[in-house]
């Protein structure tokens, strides 16, 4: 639950979020009509047919940084992200062309966004142009790493831990669309 008695609400951690949610598929459905997309459809079901949603995630581990973090998505400032490479665990790498759907705080979906580069590299191997990318305090490489350690620090599993050599997945994004005025057009 999510701290709230709706049962439609979307919880606050939705990183590989099941696209069935009634208001990602209101989204999805939005927002491909806006960008104009022509997606083909896929098997979903034994005999159906349908479009389905890309996947639906959020940034960070709190609903604050999500929110702060789509904010700057939304104004432009951050076009990259970062995520340690031991997450994906048996889960494939983003590629180029995929979609996403950008979720706040709350889990409530608010841009349809595109992955247009991908690459590994270790962590004290990330550039002073990606942390500049990310958007994120002062855009200094310094910064980025500063709170980056932290973050990969306070997330890793068990048994794991951060590690300046560790692979980092550096992703770059783009909007394709976000809802004027947030979930809904509201």
């Amino acid at each position: 639950m999510t701290g709230t008695d709706d049962p439609e609400a979307l919880p606050p951690s939705t990183e590989g979020f099941v696209p069935d949610h009634p208001e990602v598929r209101a989204f999805w459905e939005r927002a491909r009509v806006h960008a104009r997309l022509n997606v083909a459809p896929t098997y979903f079901g034994p005999t159906t047919l349908e479009v389905v949603p890309p996947p639906a995630w959020s940034f960070g581990s709190t609903p604050e940084q999500a929110d702060a973090l789509l904010a700057l998505v939304l104004d432009g400032t951050k076009t990259a992200t970062a995520s340690a490479a031991e997450e994906y665990g048996e889960e494939p790498l983003p590629r180029p062309g995929q979609l996403g759907i950008l979720l706040d705080g709350r889990g409530r979906p608010r841009a349809l966004v595109e992955t247009t580069a991908v690459e590994v590299v270790a962590f004290d191997r990330v550039g002073a142009e990606h942390a500049r990318l990310e958007g994120e305090g002062d855009r200094s490489l310094a910064h980025w790493r500063e709170v980056h350690e932290r973050f990969f620090t306070e997330t890793a599993g068990p048994g794991r831990g951060f590690d300046p050599s560790m692979p980092v997945v550096l992703e770059r994004l783009r909007v394709v669309w976000a809802e004027p005025d947030g979930p809904g057009g509201r």
